[in-house]
């Protein structure tokens, strides 16, 4: 009886140990939330997947929201079951049972990005540019907060008049790295090329930003602000942690999408993604990130 139980014992560590460690390698659960925006949806949210589930430490839901007009009433979101919520949306306002829900899972702890143009939604709503702590177009001006830059070496907050939001003509740049501690960021080089994408500038709100990461020179020949813009930076929200990631806007199809299949991009998306979600991040500086004269991609979205 004595060896049985002893038996039963050890099976029941073994047993314990294995469940243990499946629920510590079980990949993040993440939704995007999409169906609206003034960018090309259609194939960003897909690519956001591809990026995120081909990396192995994601299983992505989508909830895509009704078209541009038509009722919202119904739009219910349940955030419940997710680490991270990825917006990839710019449109007409949430119910304010969703509105809730996202400001409740995001004071709780709740992991969230914030991709390109969905910080140019929802001008009015003051909590959630706290969130997104810079944002622009859709009627953002002076008195949504200041602009917010880098110069001299500090973050400036600038609160003459004018738009909130803007960039000029699409090109590859140079992302310029303010942080090189933070897990996001750390291994990664100071200065790194990124595909051909927009350059947002003149971004204004609330501006408190946590950690800056990376900013980029705005160039006025091309019509740019001739500032350096802060791209990519994490903001804090009650227990929340939020990556914003100004990269990254859409191409007319997967296939031709130069500034998410740009290496540098992907990279942000999945290290700021994992730390949101958990604060950390595991994974390896990866060989053939962009260097900084030189762009490099994954047209596939895989890593090599």
């Amino acid at each position: 009886m004595k060896i049985f139980a002893h038996r039963k014992f050890l099976l029941f560590v073994f047993s314990f140990f294995i469940a243990l460690s499946t629920f510590a390698t079980a990949p993040i659960k993440a939704l995007i939330i999409t169906g609206q925006n003034n960018h090309n949806w259609q194939v960003s949210h897909v690519v956001l997947k591809n990026i995120m589930e081909n990396s192995g430490l994601f299983t992505v839901d989508f909830s895509i929201s009704p078209k541009h007009g038509e009722k919202m009433n119904n739009y219910i979101i349940d955030f419940s079951p997710y680490q991270l919520v990825v917006l990839d949306y710019n449109g007409d306002n949430w119910p304010k049972t969703t509105q809730d829900r996202f400001l409740e899972y995001v004071r709780n702890g709740g992991g969230v990005v914030v991709y390109h143009a969905a910080n140019n939604a929802f001008t009015d709503w003051v909590e959630f540019n706290k969130i997104i702590a810079l944002g622009g177009w859709n009627n953002r001006n002076e008195s949504s907060g200041p602009w917010v830059y880098w110069k001299d070496n500090k973050l400036v907050r600038d609160n003459s008049p004018g738009v909130g939001g803007s960039h000029g003509q699409q090109s590859e740049y140079v992302l310029n790295a303010r942080n090189t501690k933070h897990p996001i960021v750390k291994g990664l080089p100071p200065k790194w090329k990124h595909g051909k994408d927009e350059l947002y500038d003149r971004m204004r709100g609330p501006g408190d930003i946590k950690d800056l990461l990376y900013t980029a020179y705005s160039e006025p020949s091309l019509g740019g602000s001739d500032r350096e813009e802060p791209l990519i930076f994490t903001v804090e929200y009650g227990k929340g942690k939020i990556f914003h990631i100004m990269l990254g806007h859409a191409g007319d199809s997967p296939e031709n999408n130069p500034s998410m299949q740009c290496t540098g991009f992907q990279v942000l998306l999945l290290r700021g993604s994992e730390w949101a979600a958990t604060g950390k991040v595991t994974q390896p500086v990866p060989k053939d990130f962009p260097t900084a004269t030189s762009a490099s991609f994954r047209k596939d979205y895989k890593a090599p």
